[in-house]
């Protein structure tokens, strides 16, 4: 079956040990509008942006390897249709050991093309995993909105 949630990769020179803790300063790459803790089975975090918000509770979390967050509530006040599009969609993040560091793997499982965000959420993820993460990961120096 084709996979049709939103999936990507990168690549690090971090061991996973390191990558995960680096995922989990979700202020650091994401959002400096984080409050709560993105790391352990249990925590719960929120990024806000304004009136945006999402609501994770982290569902798992396997050491070095996995983490799983779960979105609890959100308001997504640019969408016309269902302003909660988010809501029980997973943020799943795996963690590879490689030769030299590790491959990072974000699935917003949930996050289809259907979606009236997907585009927009497609574009986001692209800029903060894909440039924003890696950059904390590879210089300890995310590029977080400042909003």
């Amino acid at each position: 079956m084709e996979q049709r949630d939103y999936r990507t990769s990168i690549s690090s020179r971090l061991p996973p040990a390191e990558a995960i803790e680096r995922i989990a300063r979700v202020s650091d790459w994401w959002t400096r509008g984080v409050t709560g803790s993105a790391r352990e089975t249990g925590d719960s975090f929120q990024v806000r942006w304004g009136e945006t918000f999402v609501n994770f509770a982290v569902a798992e979390s396997v050491s070095n390897a996995r983490l799983v967050w779960q979105v609890t509530d959100c308001n997504l006040p640019w969408l016309k249709h269902n302003k909660k599009e988010w809501n029980d969609t997973r943020v799943v993040w795996e963690v590879v050991p490689r030769a030299a560091g590790s491959t990072v793997t974000l699935t917003h499982s949930g996050l289809t093309p259907e979606a009236e965000c997907y585009g927009t959420c497609e574009a986001g993820w692209n800029f903060y995993f894909g440039k924003s993460l890696l950059k904390l990961l590879e210089e300890n120096q995310g590029l977080p909105d400042g909003k």
